[in-house]
């Protein structure tokens, strides 16, 4: 089952069980990857599929950030609400040791060396863990590895 053929029954199963928020939030996905699909004019799979709920989920923490600086505790809840149905669609993550161990393989590889480099670090650090690792924290530790 592609991920989502799963994200379209958890919509049916959100629809029968009368859960609002959930069924909210689903509907919310389908959309930005139907969006996704017109726009591109191609049919996603699960990689494409995982990028855009990696953007979504981006999209709330900062909401979640601004309305609570704002002072607007009840749309942040909302919004954290949301990031947690979204990432129910995530695979496993990496931990902070595997994202290090993962770059610092990749820069030995490509040879890198200062931060000159970072670019081609990334673009292969991307091609590799998109998916399975917030990229902003994997650019962090790109950063770190190449001394920046």
């Amino acid at each position: 089952m592609t991920l989502k053929d799963r994200i379209t029954e958890d919509m049916k199963a959100a629809m029968r069980a009368r859960e609002s928020q959930r069924l909210g939030t689903i509907r919310l996905l389908q959309a930005a990857i139907k969006q996704k699909e017109v726009d591109e004019r191609v049919l996603l799979d699960d990689a494409a599929v995982i990028a855009a709920i990696d953007k979504l989920i981006k999209q709330r923490k900062d909401s979640v950030a601004a309305f609570a600086q704002a002072g607007r505790q009840d749309l942040a809840d909302q919004e954290s609400a949301e990031i947690l149905v979204l990432q129910a669609y995530l695979p496993a993550r990496l931990s902070q040791d595997e994202v290090r161990a993962a770059v610092q393989a990749i820069v030995a590889e490509l040879g890198a060396s200062g931060p000159g480099d970072m670019g081609r670090v990334m673009g292969t650090v991307k091609q590799r863990l998109a998916g399975k690792a917030d990229m902003g924290t994997v650019s962090a530790t790109v950063k770190a590895a190449l001394g920046r």
